[in-house]
């Protein structure tokens, strides 16, 4: 037994000993809830245990009690069948001069869509936060947990001053993505944003405060807004997030004017503009390296192939170090490809619509080098087979869809 007098000298590096290795404990385990954190929002391999749903058929004589199956695996024959259906339906094409007039008046032609349907043709893409959790800033994990906070709304009104002096008067364009008009005078609108390493910047700070969610600490960026049907469900999940912005474009005037009129369109906390993706001379009204996250959504496939690279590298400049591209379009063999009649294919996978519009259906190899080659790694690249169904009329039609997240690296 050790002397009395060496008792208390004992229990104190007995007490440090075991201080420090409970903070040793705790630092382990912040830091595995922080990589934890990493791997909900970013990597490839974390998803809900049946990811794009969870209505999986298992007895086919049951097929017709639900409009839509997931996971929906191809027999042999039925991917012959549509290989053979797309062989014929592209084998006459439409004429030169006929593709030129489609790309040069794209905007025109998705003008028109919005200006005749509104806001009625799509539906609200409640799914987005569901599959795409990125969206929210890593504090808000879900819809659920947003409506708790009970943050303060800004004093300032920068968001609304800007939208008065810059997103109102740029001419609104259109909202798949293609080309069509700019927005006032590209020179001018340079102006306002200054490059951020450039001399004018750095003397004149105050200038670049004064971009639409400047005063945000997380940005997202809709490409191809169409009338709000993903901007909408976003917007009303974040509505006690004051710190989070949301940009979005589309080159159709007509969408532009729909979102903007929305009544749960707020300046403080989102900016709609016209912006033609494929003029990368135009300027964004924020400045590049900024964005948290982006969404490219049904908007790649309308752009034609030649200039989707480019489309997507300039994605990978408004990205800041470590932000997503969410991305989800037409797949392969989709319902809406097999359904082209002759004389409306473009070039290889590529149609155009009665109405003018265009569409591209890609392959899960396709879509991994086209982010690849712009410098993205890719966290998650799957095909999306589902099976819907019309009850009424016994018909059953194959969609596919690709779904991929792909981050800048830091």
């Amino acid at each position: 037994m050790a002397p009395v007098g060496l008792a208390p000298l004992g229990s104190e590096v007995l007490m440090s000993q075991v201080l420090t290795g409970m903070n040793v404990t705790w630092r382990h385990s912040i830091s595995c809830i922080r990589i934890r954190m990493v791997l909900h929002r970013h990597q490839s391999g974390f998803h809900p245990v049946a990811p794009l749903g969870s209505r999986i058929l298992t007895d086919p004589a049951k097929v017709f009690e639900h409009n839509m199956w997931d996971h929906m695996q191809w027999s042999k024959e039925e991917e012959e069948e549509a290989r053979k259906n797309v062989m014929e339906n592209s084998a006459v094409q439409v004429t030169l001069e006929e593709q030129v007039k489609y790309e040069s008046e794209a905007n025109r032609y998705w003008d028109m869509f919005y200006k005749i349907h509104k806001n009625k043709f799509f539906k609200d893409r409640n799914w987005l936060l569901r599959e795409f959790p990125e969206i929210l800033p890593s504090d808000q994990k879900t819809e659920e947990k947003t409506k708790e906070l009970s943050w303060s709304r800004p004093k300032t009104s920068v968001a609304d001053h800007f939208s008065r002096t810059y997103c109102h008067t740029m001419p609104e364009e259109k909202s798949h993505e293609k080309s069509a008009e700019s927005s006032g005078d590209p020179t001018q609108a340079r102006s306002d944003f200054p490059n951020l390493d450039s001399k004018e910047h750095r003397q004149g700070s105050l200038k670049m405060d004064l971009f639409p969610g400047s005063q945000a600490t997380f940005r997202i960026l809709e490409v191809g807004c169409g009338a709000g049907n993903s901007v909408f469900p976003i917007l009303n999940t974040l509505q006690n997030a004051p710190e989070t912005f949301i940009y979005c474009c589309d080159f159709a005037s007509s969408a532009v004017e729909l979102v903007k009129s929305h009544s749960s369109y707020r300046a403080t906390q989102c900016c709609a503009f016209v912006h033609d993706v494929c003029d990368d001379g135009l300027p964004y009204p924020f400045p590049d390296g900024i964005l948290d996250v982006i969404l490219l959504v049904f908007v790649l496939s309308s752009i034609h192939p030649d200039r989707m690279q480019g489309v997507v590298n300039q994605m990978c400049k408004l990205l800041k170090p470590g932000g997503m591209l969410l991305f989800r379009d037409y797949g392969r063999y989709d319902k809406t490809q097999l359904r082209f009649k002759r004389g409306h294919c473009l070039s290889e996978n590529f149609y155009v619509r009665g109405d003018g519009t265009r569409a591209y259906f890609f392959t899960k190899g396709e879509v991994h080098n086209i982010f690849y080659k712009a410098g993205l790694n890719e966290k998650q690249n799957l095909v999306d087979r589902r099976l819907q169904v019309n009850r009424k009329k016994q018909v059953k039609m194959h969609r596919v869809w690709v779904q991929g997240k792909f981050q800048k690296p830091l």
